[in-house]
């Protein structure tokens, strides 16, 4: 599933803006067919956007359950021949689609496309109404998991993830046309002989065509050319893809019938590049790399997890004066047009599929007392694992030709010192390898699995740790913290791994100081980032730090812990900078 774009025999239609929108906490819309016509007692709401914090007042906060999106669409005159298709960049966290009365896709997990041919649906010329549920419910059986309660005031979502549920059509839609034979996909990977850059690629075509690849460098030049639906180019002297470098050709794939007529076109973008783990390096085009950066969050007033562009290249900026080079997509994955910019800009991306929160006894400290069993025919599961495994599928399918993405991470701190846990994720690491055999694929342990005790470390070809030391253990006290958290890594590096710190961080209130650094002050921010460098920089099998996190961010509002949202932001959540962003702007821009 490519996605949409316009080229000489493609034609794409972007069916964001104001959509007719209806909440329905008991599910009446499906017993009651809304779908087979106009959406009664609607009101509007904008696409792209999280629906939560655009209504006022509780109802769409707290809402649980369906939500309706419903608009008309013209299909345009031209597409007379073409297939068409009908694309959601997402839906969070479960959806159904109707055209006209009729039901043309399902799909589950909230953060990654799905479409429907619904060309035998639809005239060209006329209009067409597209009816989306949304349902925002999350079971130990979802990824991410949660649990729904009823209690006598309704029904609560419960999840065990530390920021909150936004939910709705957070990125765009699409109406596309492509010729009925057509490029159904493009697989690329590549490699370097010397200075020789290789690209293989493999096509996917739907219907009967010959297949032809042009590779253009970013000049417009023609630097390899090859035939057929598996290939590989050559380009001497290749300009390669790098960390602040991102350069990209193109490669043009074209299919063409017997006489040599064209009949479609896509054009895939290529970063030429490397990645391997050898020892304790994690190395790009043969040279250590050093990850520097963030656990972000797609996150902002009103929107919520709603794209926007403007935040896009706003926060890249950040990064770039910040002097970071990377980030990880916690805890799901981003939006494309995310990894398009990292693309063009050179910044490296940990890619993250949505397994948060696969932790009771994580949940259990933070969000509450309960005595859930993580890992339980009941709990979290066999069915699970197969939301699990598809979401990684998924996100492979979807992510697998950017160059910046240089590493899986397939779960965010779940229980791992457990048989079975161990059972759990040990096929998820060989589906991972058997999906994608470039990249390297890991997991992030939480420090209730420490050095000795993680059943699920060894499976990964690098360590992620967070580690909160100076926070939630020896909170305020940064001496005893730093001997704790030295001995700890020390332990780790013993494996002989790589190992990315991919969080570390304290909450803190813009504007707090205080002579003494003391928790939430400004000061104490800079003390204890300042005390986990020393950590990293005495133990050499440490390739990276990201800071939890870029910005602010929004919670559930049902813990103490959490006041106006998680403040361990180096930025507020609109973007104005902490002391946090100067010393760190410091470190990664002198660092050697």
């Amino acid at each position: 599933m490519l996605r949409p774009q316009d080229t000489a025999s493609r034609e794409r239609k972007s069916l964001n803006g104001l959509w007719d929108f209806r909440l329905d906490a008991t599910g009446a819309g499906r017993q009651q067919s809304w779908h087979q016509g106009p959406l009664a007692e609607a009101r509007s709401m904008p696409v792209p956007a999280s629906y939560n914090d655009v209504l006022v007042g509780t109802t769409g906060r707290d809402h649980v359950g369906d939500a309706w999106y419903q608009t008309t669409v013209r299909v345009p005159r031209g597409w007379t021949g073409q297939r068409v298709a009908l694309r959601f960049d997402s839906a969070t966290h479960a959806a159904v689609v109707w055209v006209g009365d009729t039901e043309v896709a399902r799909h589950e997990g909230g953060y990654t496309p799905f479409e429907a041919d619904i060309t035998a649906l639809v005239s060209p010329g006329d209009e067409v109404r597209v009816t989306i549920v949304v349902n925002n419910e999350l079971t130990f059986q979802t990824i991410p998991p949660g649990i729904v309660h009823d209690t006598p005031q309704g029904r609560r979502q419960q999840y065990f993830h530390d920021f909150f549920n936004y939910a709705g059509l957070h990125r765009s839609v699409w109406l596309y046309a492509t010729p009925t034979t057509y490029v159904d996909d493009v697989v690329v990977t590549t490699d370097r002989r010397d200075t020789t850059g290789v690209v293989s690629y493999a096509v996917t075509v739907a219907g009967d065509a010959d297949v032809r690849v042009t590779l253009r460098d970013a000049d417009g030049v023609t630097v390899a050319t090859a035939e057929g639906s598996r290939g590989e180019l050559e380009v001497p002297d290749a300009h390669l893809w790098a960390p602040g470098d991102g350069y990209l050709y193109d490669a043009e794939v074209e299919l063409v019938d017997a006489s040599g007529d064209s009949l479609d076109s896509y054009h895939q973008s290529v970063g030429i590049r490397t990645v391997e783990v050898r020892g304790t390096q994690f190395l790009i085009n043969g040279e250590p790399f050093y990850f520097q950066g963030f656990g972000k969050h797609e996150d902002s007033a009103v929107r919520g997890k709603g794209h926007d562009d403007a935040f896009l290249v706003h926060d890249f900026e950040l990064l770039d004066w910040i002097g970071a080079n990377s980030f990880r997509t916690a805890h799901y994955p981003y939006a494309e047009e995310v990894y398009d910019y990292a693309d063009r800009t050179g910044i490296v991306v940990i890619d993250e599929v949505a397994a948060v929160g696969q932790n009771m006894g994580l949940a259990g400290g933070i969000f509450g007392g309960q005595n859930y069993t993580t890992f339980s025919p009941e709990t979290v599961n066999d069915v699970s694992q197969e939301a699990h495994k598809q979401a990684i599928r998924e996100l492979i399918t979807r992510d697998k030709n950017h160059p910046s993405v240089v590493l899986w991470s397939i779960a965010n701190e779940p229980e791992s010192d457990t048989d079975a846990a161990r059972a759990y994720f040990e096929p998820l690491f060989a589906l991972t390898r058997e999906l994608d055999t470039s990249r390297p694929v890991g997991f992030v342990n939480v420090m209730l699995a420490p050095h000795g005790t993680c059943q699920v470390s060894e499976l990964g070809d690098v360590l992620m740790l967070n580690r909160y030391y100076g926070w939630y253990v020896n909170t305020g006290d940064l001496v005893a913290a730093e001997a704790a958290w030295l001995s700890e890594l020390q332990q780790w590096a013993t494996e002989g791994k790589p190992i990315i710190i991919t969080e570390y961080g304290a909450d803190t209130v813009a504007g707090v100081h205080s002579l003494t650094p003391q928790p939430w002050s400004e000061e104490y921010q800079v003390e204890y980032l300042d005390m986990n460098h020393r950590v990293f920089d005495a133990v050499d099998a440490v390739v990276g730090e990201q800071v939890w996190n870029f910005a602010d961010f929004a919670t559930s509002s049902t813990s103490v812990f959490r006041v106006d949202g998680n403040k361990k932001g180096v930025f507020t959540r609109d973007r104005r900078p902490k002391a946090a962003a100067h010393v760190l702007r410091r470190r990664w821009t002198t660092k050697p």
